[in-house]
């Protein structure tokens, strides 16, 4: 008996119809009968097929790994993702030579700059420490002496030493709003997306480079109904798989830190992505690609 009529048979024996199952398992009834009629080719992907065959064996008792390994030779095998892997791999290193001759092309004129600011930073540090206002020279000499009393020097001397303070008071001031000037036009850059290669076939498969993340990186996903969801790094690490639903949105996965990033959608048109708090849409139209797979690298 194949793995489909054992598992009809399973549900038929606990009462089951495919609409409470559906309910039970978040499987669409044409994916069940898809599965009871070994019609695996009709599920959005082969690594599909193991999975929704797990979810079923559990909902109808049986032991789900045991029934996979009795039928594995039955049951189509997931693709392996070694040669996806080695194309990323490959991808990273040309985006890295990339950014490297880039940034050697601009090096000169970064070092032109920074001359040319230590040049008048040097220029106004000579300034300050040549002006004085007191510079004996600029005293127009008399025969007249004039005898003062000592309080009033005392007073003129508070009184400088005043304006010396109000006049760092102002740099220090000015020099303040530059700073919070600068930080607030590096907080103010948003993340931003540019599709580098829009996937074909079915499921069709796009690269994104994402620009900007900041520090952290955190994708969002949110759903009304049901959607198959798989988060991967290049290495293939797991960072989520499984189903987003009503019940459990939305779900909230941490890449940060990781340069490529691997999203395998079983129904695009259900599944809303949000990347740092701002919503992303897909490059390819999900009213005509259901099932989708996006990389998304980093820069």
């Amino acid at each position: 008996m194949d793995v489909g009529a054992r598992l009809k048979e399973a549900r038929i024996a606990k009462g089951l119809s495919l609409e409470s199952l559906q309910e039970t398992t978040k499987i669409q009834k044409r994916y069940l009968v898809a599965i009871e009629e070994g019609n695996f080719h009709l599920l959005p992907g082969k690594f599909y097929a193991r999975a929704f065959i797990k979810e079923y064996a559990t909902a109808v008792g049986l032991d789900s790994d045991e029934l996979l390994k009795e039928h594995k030779e039955e049951i189509p095998k997931s693709e392996t993702e070694s040669e996806i892997q080695y194309t990323r791999v490959e991808r990273s290193k040309e985006n890295a030579a990339e950014r490297s001759g880039a940034f050697f092309s601009v090096l000169p004129k970064i070092i032109v700059v920074l001359l040319i600011i230590g040049i008048i930073g040097a220029g106004i540090w000579f300034y300050y420490q040549s002006y004085s206002p007191n510079d004996p020279q600029e005293i127009e000499e008399s025969d007249e002496v004039i005898i003062k009393d000592p309080s009033e020097n005392n007073q003129d001397a508070s009184g400088a030493e005043g304006n010396s303070a109000k006049e760092d008071g102002a740099t220090d001031d000015a020099e303040e709003e530059e700073k919070e000037e600068d930080s607030t036009e590096e907080e103010t850059e948003e993340i931003t997306f540019e599709v580098e290669e829009v996937g074909t076939g079915s499921p069709p498969e796009s690269t994104v480079a994402i620009t900007n993340p900041g520090d952290k990186l955190i994708f969002q996903f949110e759903s009304e109904s049901s959607v198959w969801l798989d988060v991967k790094n290049s290495a293939g690490e797991v960072f989520y798989g499984g189903f987003v639903t009503s019940e459990n949105s939305p779900v909230e996965v941490d890449v940060t830190g990781q340069e490529s990033i691997f999203l395998n959608i079983g129904s695009t048109p259900n599944l809303d992505i949000t990347i740092n708090d701002v919503p992303y849409e897909y490059p390819v139209d999900p009213t005509e690609k259901d099932h989708q797979r996006l990389w998304f690298n980093t820069k």
